[in-house]
């Protein structure tokens, strides 16, 4: 692939990991405490219908589709790119990869899962909300964001190096 290639995936890289960094922030910031807000029926119940509902969104289109291209970002960086755009673009994958990807895959979605096994009025869905879920689940939703920021920022800076090579 030509450096002008690479230059167009990693400015494509740069808005969809800043979009995912974006998503996560915002539900870490104020959506997940404005759940715990609320009475823990409540909150878990729409906890409940966002995870089911968010299979049908552009975000996971971003969210998935960024986990699939950060390996060929990798590749395509240790293969074609010398010096710091090399680098920087092999960090920004492996960041999404690991940071977002891995992540999501180990600690976010198993709570998401069981979270949506359990009858949302019970005792035992307020103590898994309140113990596990919300602190838990917040906490590894901070490091998908600032993974993801990570990304962006590394395509970005990749991209200043990119510059020069396709002119």
């Amino acid at each position: 692939m030509s450096s002008t290639g690479i230059f167009l995936l990693c400015q494509f890289s740069i808005i969809a990991c800043a979009v995912v960094a974006g998503v996560f922030l915002t539900f870490s910031d104020f959506v997940m405490r404005s759940l715990n807000g609320a009475e823990a029926p409540a909150g878990i119940e729409v906890m409940q219908v966002i995870n089911r509902e968010v299979f049908r969104t552009v975000f996971m289109v971003l969210l998935l589709g960024m986990s699939a291209l950060s390996p060929v970002m990798f590749w395509l960086a240790h293969s074609h790119l010398d010096g710091p755009a090399g680098f920087l673009v092999m960090a920004g994958a492996l960041s999404y990869f690991v940071g977002t990807f891995a992540v999501t895959m180990v600690f976010n979605v198993p709570m998401n899962v069981q979270l949506d096994a359990m009858d949302h009025g019970s005792a035992e869905a307020a103590a898994y909300w309140a113990g596990t879920y919300f602190p838990d689940w917040t906490f590894w939703n901070y490091v998908r964001a600032l993974a993801a920021a990570v990304s962006a920022s590394c395509y970005l800076a990749a991209v200043t190096y990119l510059i020069p090579v396709t002119q």
